[in-house]
This record gives structure tokens, sequence and C-alpha cells, in this order.
């Protein structure tokens, strides 16, 4: 029973350790970041925009994502509110040029990450080259552990170009 006993506080003084460790790590490590990443489709840019800019929709070809409302007034903000597997998260359309440009912004302040996405659509070779670039900045210092070293600081913005090539029914690996 004894020594059960300094197996348990071992593991949990180690689980401590370890988490300290991160958190030292990741008090270091820059609360901004930018990433950027790009795929290629066979679709007119105007294709792609319809689709990126159909908020609502987003969950018939997100995998990741479950619901999407927007709200709109007239003249003023477009406000869209994502529900996924990581909660819910509060957006604003900041800019919108169609077929061109697009920037959406985190509206919530209590996530431990924000930022902005700006979507770029250029026409290249009868397609169009998406680009995605996020301005982002992650409060949290183990987040920003976890986003530096685990998952990658790309992999949602990875995720939603994969989700956009498979609606399209294309394959692309972003880059």
């Amino acid at each position: 029973m004894r020594l059960l006993m300094y197996i348990i506080v071992a593991v949990v003084a180690g689980l401590v350790l370890l988490v300290g460790i991160m958190a030292l790590i990741g008090s270091r490590l820059p609360k901004n970041h930018v990433a950027s990443r790009s795929i290629f489709l066979r679709k007119s840019p105007q294709d792609v925009y319809a689709v990126i800019r159909d908020f609502a929709s987003m969950p018939k070809w997100r995998t990741d994502v479950k619901q999407v409302d927007v709200e709109v007034s007239s003249g003023g903000p477009v406000y869209f509110r994502e529900a996924g597997k990581h909660g819910t998260v509060n957006y604003e359309l900041i800019e919108d040029a169609p077929s061109q440009r697009m920037v959406t912004s985190i509206r919530d302040t209590d996530l431990g990450y924000g930022g902005q996405w700006t979507y770029t659509l250029a026409a290249e070779n009868d397609g169009t080259r998406v680009t995605i670039r996020e301005d982002g900045e992650v409060s949290n210092v183990l987040f920003r552990f976890m986003s530096r070293y685990i998952f990658g600081q790309t992999s949602t913005i990875d995720a939603y170009l994969t989700s956009l090539a498979n609606h399209f029914g294309e394959q692309a690996v972003p880059e």
C-alpha cells in the first residue's frame, strides 16, 4: 500500500512539474504570431468567395463546425458565431472586398487567444490561389506552448483549407 502511495505522489509531482515547465516555456514565447498558408483550387475567385463568405453554410463543408449563427444589421457590421468541437467563438467581418479579400476578427476577449484572419483570393492559372494569413495573439501561456509545439500555429488554417478543397471535390495540401 505504501509503495502505491509513493507511485501516486511521484506521478502527480511529475505532472505538476511538466505543467510548470510548459508554462515557463510558454511565458518565454512571444504572445503574437503570424502564420500563413495557401492552396490552389481549380475554381474561379468568385466561386471560392461565394463559399467562404456564406458563413451560415460552413457546417455543410467544415467538419470542425457544428453551427453558425449570423447577425447582419442594415449598414452595420456582420457578426457570426461558430459552434464547434472546441466551443463557441464570436467573429466580426471587418473587411469585405468580394472575390478578392476578406478579413475576420475574433470578438471574444476571454478565450486565451484572439486575432484575425485575412483571406486573399488571387486568380492563378485558370483557378484561384487561396491564402489565409493569421495575425494571432495567445495570452494563455499553456495554450501558447501547445499551439507552438504540440498542434502547431497553422493547424486551424490547414483544417479550414483542406475542408474547402474537399468541398470542391479537390485534394489540396496547404503550403
